[in-house]
């Protein structure tokens, strides 16, 4: 009784033992034939548990195509936005216009400085044209450009900045006054311009941007008087900026005249006789308010 007892005691012992170890410590457990590969190829083999390698491996195919498709996507957005914008941006400044009025080069730019300050031997003063189309200023010295007036702006500015500073007025309100004042005026004239030709009934080929461009080539004959002023005393200023004046009404004069005068051979012969009469004075009030202008903008900077 007691030998079966104690046997039956160990039998426990031993079983709660083999629990304690668990399945996986017992060497006696027989070994599959063949791996488990269902869960890829970082699977471990006991039964596919180990599946983190295998979570990332799917998010990263299912990401690919994801990511293609927002990066199309904006793309697609960002080129219709740019065809958007271009179109609104055109139609209120039209940068494919501008471009040719900046077509410049040295050369262009010296004979164009020479023609404004000595327009007196030039001849020809027609703008050449290629299939129906101007060319561009750099090919030809009668064409209108945007680039000496907009460099003749800032250039006026500063020698208006450097005659107030010889005079121990600089303070840059005062400059920037100056800047506004002479933006403002340039502003007035090519909307009054504007609406003569409108009232006056023209048509011309003059555009808005012409008309900038001419009215602001009188910056190039101010900087001249005010340099000279500044030289040589009111006398020097007056001397220049009388000689300037003068150049620039005939160079106005000479301009516009084909500009204006170009629709009239259209017109009948009494329609001709009564509109060239006011395209006549058109023109020559265009260029006449030029010296004035010039004076206005800087008789005041040199004393």
């Amino acid at each position: 009784m007691e030998y079966r007892q104690e046997s039956g005691f160990r039998q426990r012992k031993l079983q709660s033992h083999v629990r304690m170890r668990g399945p996986t410590m017992d060497s006696s457990e027989p070994s599959p034939l063949f791996d488990d590969t269902s869960a890829g190829p970082h699977s471990t083999g006991l039964g596919g548990m180990n599946k983190g390698p295998v979570a990332y491996t799917d998010q990263t195919l299912l990401s690919d195509p994801m990511s293609n498709l927002a990066m199309a996507y904006g793309s697609s957005l960002a080129s219709q936005g740019k065809e958007i914008m271009d179109k609104n941006l055109d139609r209120f400044i039209p940068i494919s216009k501008l471009k040719y009025y900046f077509a410049v080069d040295t050369l262009y730019v010296g004979k164009k400085i020479g023609l404004l300050v000595f327009p007196y031997m030039h001849e020809n003063w027609e703008v050449s044209y290629q299939q129906d189309t101007p060319v561009a200023p750099r090919f030809d010295v009668n064409a209108p450009d945007l680039y000496i007036p907009a460099m003749a702006f800032i250039t006026y500015i500063l020698v208006a900045g450097l005659a107030l500073g010889t005079q121990n007025r600089f303070s840059p309100e005062i400059l920037g006054m100056q800047a506004s004042s002479a933006l403002v005026w340039l502003i007035i004239e090519v909307l009054a311009v504007l609406l003569s030709l409108y009232l006056v009934t023209v048509n011309t080929d003059l555009t808005t941007i012409d008309l900038v461009a001419f009215s602001g080539y009188k910056y190039v004959g101010m900087i001249v008087g005010v340099l000279a002023g500044l030289l040589f005393g009111k006398t020097g200023y007056y001397l220049a900026l009388l000689w300037c004046c003068a150049s620039i009404f005939i160079f106005m004069i000479r301009t516009l005249r084909l500009k204006i005068l170009s629709e009239a051979a259209a017109e009948g012969v009494m329609v001709r006789g009564a509109k060239n009469q006011l395209r006549m004075y058109l023109t020559m009030a265009i260029a006449a308010a030029q010296p004035v202008f010039m004076y206005w903008l800087t008789f005041h900077l040199v004393r």
